[in-house]
């Protein structure tokens, strides 16, 4: 049995889990309220969607915690419970992992700017991901997933931070948007320079999730494994999110349609393979017969 998700990784691809958000809303969670709270307040719910997605085939799920840095948690004045609540996250998710499973510490993004273009200094960037990485270590998760950034310079300071507070596996994740002229992040960051960076830095695995529906995403991993030798992480969303007259969120691209884009992705490179926003356990129940097919 892999004595970790990076031995695990040696011997064949690995499967996240899906979009969260989504399922604590089909749960009740009202928009607009903070979704790590529910950590303490229904932690029966949130270990109820980690549990789908063990049950559905996922080999790691991830925890509620992807707006868990202090900085994100302001706007819900809780940025002073930052380590409790993701400490509690880590700890509700391992105690329905199966043996053989892992646990990733979810880092989203702060929401924010960094100087110049906000207000502020990568000094308290580095900070707020440090007291984030606390929490989720000290809480045992497995491995830390920085994810969905939109700025490299953010990208760094979350890794600088989680690196303060942890001796974990770091795995990074940007999003990027399909422009004529190819990938490119909302701060212009391009493939190759996320790339090279997170070489130097030696991350242990990279990759994107969010935006790109799955068909975009198979382009996307094809450029990346041309310009990297490291793990390979894909997460697609199923295509774009509308509001409907009833208020429910809708994806634009649906399920056999996503499905139809995984073996490419499989081939063009990506090693651990996941849903995002829109993708429920049933989209990973499937994808989990794709990837066993491919290794």
């Amino acid at each position: 049995m892999a004595q970790s998700i990076l031995d695990l990784l040696k011997e064949r691809k690995i499967l996240l889990d899906g979009g969260f958000g989504t399922e604590l809303i089909k749960d009740g969670f009202p928009q607009g309220t903070c979704p790590e709270s529910w950590n303490e307040e229904k932690p029966n719910i949130v270990q109820k969607i980690h549990k789908s997605y063990y049950d559905a085939g996922s080999d790691a799920v991830l925890t509620n915690s992807f707006g868990g840095t202090t900085i994100k948690l302001q706007s819900h004045n809780l940025e002073k419970r930052c380590y409790d609540l993701n400490r509690t996250a880590a700890a509700i998710a391992n105690e329905v992992k199966p043996e053989g499973k892992f646990l990733g510490g979810s880092m989203g993004p702060t929401g924010k700017f960094l100087k110049p273009h906000g207000e502020f200094s990568e000094a308290q960037f580095e900070d707020a991901y440090a007291e984030q990485a606390r929490g989720l270590t000290d809480g045992q998760v497995d491995f830390l997933l920085i994810e969905t950034q939109y700025d490299l310079n953010e990208a760094l300071c979350a890794l600088r931070g989680a690196r303060k507070a942890s001796d974990l596996p770091i795995f990074v994740t940007m999003t990027f948007n399909h422009h004529p002229k190819g990938f490119f992040t909302l701060m212009g960051n391009t493939v190759g320079q996320f790339l090279e960076t997170m070489e130097k830095e030696g991350v242990s695995v990279v990759g994107s999730n969010c935006t790109l529906n799955s068909e975009e995403m198979v382009e996307l991993v094809r450029i990346m494994r041309e310009k990297t030798s490291l793990p390979i992480i894909a997460q697609a969303n199923a295509g774009k999110p509308s509001l409907s007259e009833e208020g429910e969120v809708a994806y634009s691209q649906g399920m056999e349609d996503y499905l139809r884009f995984i073996p490419q992705i499989i081939t063009n490179g990506a090693d651990i393979i996941g849903g995002c926003c829109g993708t429920d356990p049933d989209y990973i129940a499937l994808m989990s017969e794709i990837v066993k097919r491919s290794s």
